[in-house]
């Protein structure tokens, strides 16, 4: 089963310093039919003005990523991690027990463009901990590049659940495909261009589709395409 969300759909606003829209139910937007898929809790396209940023503020039993698409991201938290992301760069802090931090554009002349998104781990009450990684943007070319893992590995961030998250870039023709399990789901996000699922749903710049009970997906471009796809339970 597919189904699509439109770009158009989400939830956008403009506060000024921050722009975003939300594809689930987060802060004033509130839909008891669109609260989660899966473990999957949140899913944030932000844009965040020169030197602006989240003051300090807490999570617990969570796990977090950070995708950064342009500009740089800064987190600083009370376990002691700072660290400076740009693209290429993913951050993931795992909540846990309970952990405050902050998030800031670092950038005083530049916009900040991630995608953040917020998972349920596989257990509550985790150690609080925080990591932050970076791929090859190059490798990104005509695979499906793993950036964060429950296992882990080279240049992956590791997660407390049991899923996988991937991004990929195919020029116009070329087609990628993934085999999942029957009993599990799969999240595609295009995040520039377009490309068509199974032949048949053609999703743009910033659509999104959630998958179920298909075990056989085949993602075409259409044009130069740059999208997430995340495997979960």
């Amino acid at each position: 089963m597919f189904t699509v969300y439109p770009s158009a759909e989400r939830f956008s606003f403009d506060r000024g310093w921050l722009q975003g829209s939300h594809s689930f139910s987060f802060s004033e937007y509130q839909d008891p039919n669109n609260v989660s898929f899966g473990p999957l809790r949140v899913f944030n396209d932000d844009v965040i003005a020169p030197s602006r940023g989240f003051g300090a503020h807490p999570h617990s039993d969570m796990e977090i990523v950070s995708i950064i698409l342009e500009g740089q991201l800064r987190h600083e938290d009370n376990l002691g991690n700072v660290a400076v992301s740009s693209f290429g760069g993913v951050q993931r802090m795992s909540a846990g027990t309970g952990v405050v931090h902050t998030e800031h554009n670092a950038s005083d002349e530049t916009h900040c463009n991630l995608l953040q998104l917020w998972f349920e781990p596989e257990a509550r009450g985790l150690k609080p901990s925080y990591m932050s990684s970076s791929y090859n943007p190059a490798s990104l070319n005509g695979q499906l590049l793993p950036i964060v893992s429950r296992q882990g590995g080279e240049n992956q961030a590791t997660i407390h659940q049991d899923m996988t998250l991937y991004l990929s870039r195919l020029e116009k023709g070329q087609e990628i495909k993934f085999v999942q399990h029957p009993d599990r789901r799969t999240y595609v996000f295009v995040i520039q261009g377009s490309l068509t699922m199974n032949q048949e749903h053609l999703l743009s710049k910033r659509d999104a589709v959630r998958i179920e009970q298909e075990t056989h997906l085949q993602m075409t471009a259409e044009e130069p395409v740059f999208f997430l796809l995340i495997d979960l339970p």
